[in-house]
């Protein structure tokens, strides 16, 4: 929109400093950044027409009260829209991966009481948390976004360092630790290799809504 303002923010400074090159490598004059905790939004009230959330809902550890300050910096009429990742089964491609590591750690990981990917994954609960908030018609739907990776090698490297605690977790552990984790999956993912390297399947979850 001509005159419009946007503003990427994330509770990590790293990944603030990283959305603010990007953008001021395309020329995005108006794109600012800022450093927000999303359960504790540092806005006033009703300072945004739209809010977007990426994948960053279901890693707060107080879902509702993250949902709660997303509406209260909604304009009245403003919209909100937040993905988060389906359930886990219906997405080997990140976890197979936390299931190799849970295995070679044995512990789960996620550990218990520590909010993951999948926490969200429940689309009622979803749906359930957003209205309690205080935004109206609601609504939450399946999106498939396979993963495509043209080798194993690529599908390890992108998929091991999306998730900030999970490569905290592999930096940690031995390179005979890593090896062996690598050798499970080259199994684990043998069904999902196509002509062209291989194809994971993968589910997110689009959340919708808007404040009266």
């Amino acid at each position: 929109m001509p005159g419009g303002e946007v503003v990427l923010s994330d509770v990590a400074s790293e990944m603030v400093a990283i959305a603010a090159q990007r953008a001021a490598a395309l020329g995005l004059d108006n794109v600012s950044t800022r450093v927000l905790d999303i359960e504790q939004i540092d806005e006033p009230d009703g300072a945004y027409d739209v809010v977007l959330c990426r994948e960053g809902l279901m890693f707060a550890v107080d879902p509702a009260r993250a949902a709660r300050e997303i509406q209260r910096v909604l304009r009245p009429g403003g919209r909100a829209a937040v993905a988060v990742w389906g359930p886990r089964e219906r997405n080997p491609w990140l976890a197979v991966i936390l299931d190799a590591v849970s295995a070679q750690l044995g512990a789960p990981v996620p550990p218990p009481g520590v909010p993951g990917p999948f926490s969200l994954s429940d689309p009622e609960r979803l749906a359930a948390i957003l209205s309690g908030a205080g935004l109206t018609d609601v609504s939450v739907r399946e999106l498939p976004v396979p993963l495509r990776a043209g080798s194993f090698e690529e599908w390890w490297n992108r998929t091991a360092a999306l998730a900030g605690p999970l490569a905290k977790i592999l930096q940690s552990l031995s390179p005979a630790a890593v090896e062996a984790i690598q050798a499970r999956l080259r199994d684990t993912i043998r069904p999902y290799e196509t002509a062209g390297g291989f194809e994971l399947p993968g589910i997110t979850l689009i959340a919708a809504g808007h404040r009266e």
